[in-house]
């Protein structure tokens, strides 16, 4: 039977073979799997350290491999990155145990010389041989941090540049914590006061976040039976500040731009009282599918999918209101998508620019006059965000930066600048992601 690490090692491999998300690999791998729930809690927790930890633990190999450590199979060097995760972030695994372990895969997999050879290495490496504060003390302060919270140096000189090296540490050293789940309660079918009145809620553990009928916890378990019955939704606070901002009333016509897997159009509904319609639009087939079962699921039925490419769909009305919550380089959740900071490129950064300008320009085309755009992002990158609308008004006289931010809490008011936008940074509000979000409104000229 597989153990808990050899289908770590299968993921880690086949994310990088086959290019998929680790998240759908790691669920397919898990579903076909015999592991009790502790293991697979441990494959899942190996997955994500390693994914998380991957420059940094390539950094500290390097150091005790006699040969160039970036020219080693592919699984050796997924092997040798799972022992040394285990030993330096896993107190409650002994050395010994990971070592074995490891050497027992690299045997499997590659036979006994390499075994060998991975022994020899994650033998040397402990806690008290690995001074990590010592080898870098003369880089860099960007490679420093970089190697230190293992993220790509392109993108923390990046946030250096714009946010300074102590709010820069604070983002990065959040990206690397065990996130809190967030959930929204969902108002057509209970309430707080009624959920948490339930004999099983009674004892979960939660805490409130500033926004009315949404809460963070770490625990799953106790609040599953309310996701599969409808009455909670997993949703971050930080992707309902944007519903919150564009505040729609029941009875009116929403587009919602880039919708699945649906999280927000499902919110909009429940604050239109499930009065009116919303349009969710999404270039994929498959993954509004999803949304309609989890409209199904909370009880909304105004929801209509359209499966389109959001800068040619165009509606039979013009909408009273548009939700673009665009496609971005989720530099803001990367805490919660592991391998994500090492897909991300300067490159990829200027396709998703001119993308995002393209579905502006159409979203502006489609909107009835006086009604309200809501752009939307999970980035924390100025030129995604606040350079992004101001590049979008400069080729639209016809729209303004709309102020109407009554239905957001005060809290997350605290930089009001003349731009009237809310951005959020990861960790700036406990278990809140990064995100950005304006409304903006359009007139007669």
């Amino acid at each position: 039977m597989i153990t808990a690490r050899e289908l770590a090692l299968n993921v880690l491999q086949a994310i990088e073979t086959e290019k998929k998300k680790s998240d759908q690999v790691l669920h397919r791998m898990l579903q076909h799997s015999a592991l009790n729930r502790v293991d697979k809690a441990l494959s899942t927790g190996l997955v994500n350290g390693v994914l998380r930890y991957k420059l940094q633990l390539d950094f500290i190999i390097s150091r005790f491999y006699h040969h160039k450590f970036e020219k080693a199979a592919s699984v050796i060097k997924n092997i040798l990155r799972l022992g040394v995760y285990q030993i330096l972030f896993l107190d409650k695994i002994p050395d010994w145990a990971a070592v074995n372990e490891c050497v027992k895969l690299a045997r499997k997999y590659k036979g006994d010389r390499m075994s060998k050879l991975v022994n020899g290495v994650l033998r040397k490496i402990t806690p008290e041989s690995v001074t990590l504060n010592e080898w870098l003390k003369d880089k860099k302060p960007a490679k420093q941090l970089a190697l230190k919270y293992s993220h790509p140096e392109w993108l923390v000189e990046r946030w250096i540049h714009t946010y300074g090296i102590e709010k820069t540490e604070s983002i990065l050293s959040y990206n690397n914590q065990f996130p809190l789940l967030g959930y929204r309660i969902n108002r057509l079918k209970t309430s707080a006061k009624q959920l948490f009145t339930e004999p099983v809620m009674t004892t979960a553990i939660h805490e409130k976040c500033g926004i009315e009928n949404f809460f963070l916890s770490k625990d799953f378990n106790s609040f599953e039976p309310a996701v599969n019955n409808g009455w909670l939704t997993v949703q971050n606070p930080t992707q309902g500040l944007a519903c919150l901002l564009l505040n729609p009333a029941p009875g009116i016509t929403v587009v919602d731009l880039c919708a699945a897997p649906g999280g927000k159009a499902t919110f909009m509904a429940e604050l239109m009282h499930n009065s009116g319609q919303i349009i969710a639009v999404d270039l994929y087939e498959q993954k509004l599918l999803k949304t309609e079962a989890h409209a199904q699921a909370l009880g909304i039925t105004i929801i209509n999918t359209v499966a389109a490419d959001a800068r040619s769909f165009e509606p039979d009305i013009h909408p009273n209101a548009i939700l673009l919550d665009a496609p971005c380089t989720g530099t803001g959740v990367l805490g919660r998508r592991a391998e994500l900071r090492w897909k991300l490129s300067p490159n990829m950064l200027q396709e998703l620019l001119t993308l995002q300008a393209e579905l502006l320009d159409h979203a502006a085309e489609l909107l009835n006059e006086n009604g309200i755009l809501v752009y939307a992002t999970c980035s924390i990158e100025p030129e995604e965000n606040t350079i992004q609308i101001e590049l979008f008004l400069q080729r639209h006289p016809d729209f303004i930066i709309d102020h109407d931010r009554k239905r957001v809490s005060e809290q997350f008011l605290h930089n009001k600048n003349s731009d009237g936008a809310i951005c959020t940074l990861p960790g700036e509000y406990p278990g809140f992601d990064g995100g950005f979000c304006q409304r903006l409104r359009k007139i007669r000229i």
